[in-house]
């Protein structure tokens, strides 16, 4: 049953309605749900399905193909391996042909960047199989899939050659939602509280493929003992395992995610190549779109600064999990329900609710109620004589109002203490003198519980959000 993905549907079932062929490219990281999302939107309308083989050479991809192709012929008999992929697409384009049905007939490439193997000459024989017979028909949707993110956007999206400007639509597929998380986890009959689901998401996001591993009547941290500290855990290694699947050359990759795991705040594109130690500034580029397309980084403006002060974000949750608890520590049974207590448990917890709430701005917005308000948001670091301030979201709206938001996870109602309550007047303060701005200031906190009030709640607060903002469709 398809969870969520209601304008990716949209996309997908409104091809079938159209009076041309489609080609539709759909991209997002692995585990993140792309294949099922096509195969349970057009169960009855695949007529061919091929799926590219990892690091395998052309030979295999072909014998793949023919495989794919004789199971859907009755005579396959005759069907012999083609030795290139013009001769394959011109194999398909007569399997097609045989068919009499006139209604829209869906053929499903997955794992597409696979295919393109080193002299392989696959894209162009899939550019001359779209513009010489597939564009000419309409009763087609071919979607081809990747989870190399980056290959799908340079070479597919933006291809400057056969296929430009052919792209019909495109899905990236992203991580589920809060409150996708608590629709697929009600839909196993999982039956956990917001709390729960919040700290669960903190530790390994919205993959559903890692979801599907969760078991009624376990509690979160018996799940995450089972899943990423036992000795055959599935999480255990899949760090390793998914940038050695995503990425050629994945070595770069790990070392920028664990370079930005150990800031918590983000890094600058000169102090991120000075720390990953990538020497030259074309690799880290294309590494670094890799990672964001892909959807493990996230690139943040602060306010009032220009493209060159981007600062980088680790954003993927298992990511930082696994570098902070799994990585280099000997695990076993029992690991995460002595851990989960400790003190750097704390302080992980703070920064992944920060993350979490970064990526549901658009569900804190209509809590506000400014969603029809055009705004933007922003990071922001500044310092007087002597103090610095960083503030993580800051919504700058059209209204003359900048929401400096701040995000505190606590077991239990949030107190503000003089000290943190001085750190807020310093921030406010720091904002005001470095930029100038004569837009209100709301502070605005997001929290689990709520704000316990107090005199430095009523001073200084002027939103107080709970975590169930963030579950909202």
């Amino acid at each position: 049953m398809l969870i969520g993905r209601k304008s990716e549907i949209v996309i997908l079932e409104s091809a079938l309605q159209s009076k041309k062929s489609e080609l539709i490219a759909v991209y997002g990281r692995r585990r993140v749900g792309k294949t099922f999302l096509i195969r349970e939107v057009f169960k009855t309308q695949i007529q061919f399905e091929l799926s590219g083989l990892h690091n395998r050479k052309l030979s295999d991809q072909l014998e793949n193909f023919s495989i794919e192709l004789s199971s859907k012929l009755k005579n396959s008999k005759n069907i012999t391996k083609p030795v290139s992929w013009l001769e394959a697409f011109k194999l398909l384009a007569e399997y097609i042909d045989k068919s009499r049905s006139k209604k829209k007939k869906v053929i499903f490439i997955d794992e597409f960047p696979w295919l393109v193997t080193p002299k392989s000459k696959f894209l162009m024989a899939f550019e001359n199989f779209w513009n010489s017979y597939a564009a000419k028909r309409n009763d087609l949707v071919v979607v081809i899939c990747g989870s190399a993110a980056s290959y799908m956007v340079q070479k597919i999206i933006n291809n400057k050659g056969g296929l430009h400007h052919r792209i019909t639509q495109t899905i990236r597929l992203l991580p589920f939602t809060l409150h996708e998380t608590e629709l697929f986890l009600k839909s196993k009959n999982i039956q956990f509280s917001r709390y729960d689901i919040l700290q669960l998401y903190m530790a390994i996001g919205g993959i559903p493929y890692y979801l599907e591993f969760l078991r009624k009547g376990e509690s979160i941290a018996q799940a995450l003992d089972r899943l990423c500290f036992a000795k055959d855990g599935v999480l255990n290694n899949e760090f390793n395992l998914v940038f050695s699947s995503l990425f050629e050359n994945h070595e770069r990759h790990i070392n920028i995610v664990t370079s930005l795991a150990a800031v918590r705040k983000g890094l600058t594109r000169s102090d991120l190549l000075q720390k990953s130690k990538i020497t030259t500034g074309g690799t880290f580029t294309g590494t670094i779109q890799d990672l964001v397309e892909s959807g493990f980084v996230a690139q943040f403006l602060p306010f009032g600064k220009t493209s060159k002060d981007t600062l980088y974000r680790l954003t993927d949750e298992y990511s930082m999990f696994f570098l902070k608890f799994i990585s280099n520590r000997s695990n076993g049974a029992g690991t995460w329900k002595k851990l989960f207590n400790s003190k750097s448990y704390v302080a992980w917890a703070g920064f992944s609710f920060e993350t979490v709430c970064l990526k549901h701005v658009e569900q804190i917005k209509t809590a506000l109620g400014i969603s029809a308000i055009y705004s933007n948001n922003a990071s922001w670091i500044g310092k007087d004589s002597t103090n610095g301030a960083q503030i993580d979201l800051l919504i700058d709206r059209d209204d003359n109002i900048i929401n400096l938001c701040e995000m505190k996870f606590a077991h239990d109602t949030f107190t503000i203490t003089k000290r943190y309550a001085g750190e807020i007047k310093n921030k406010v303060t720091t904002f005001k003198l470095n930029t100038k701005t004569k837009k209100n200031i709301f502070v605005t906190l997001i929290t689990t519980y709520g704000l316990k009030e107090n005199s430095y709640r009523l001073e200084l607060v002027d939103n107080s959000l709970e975590m169930g903002c963030l579950f909202e469709d």
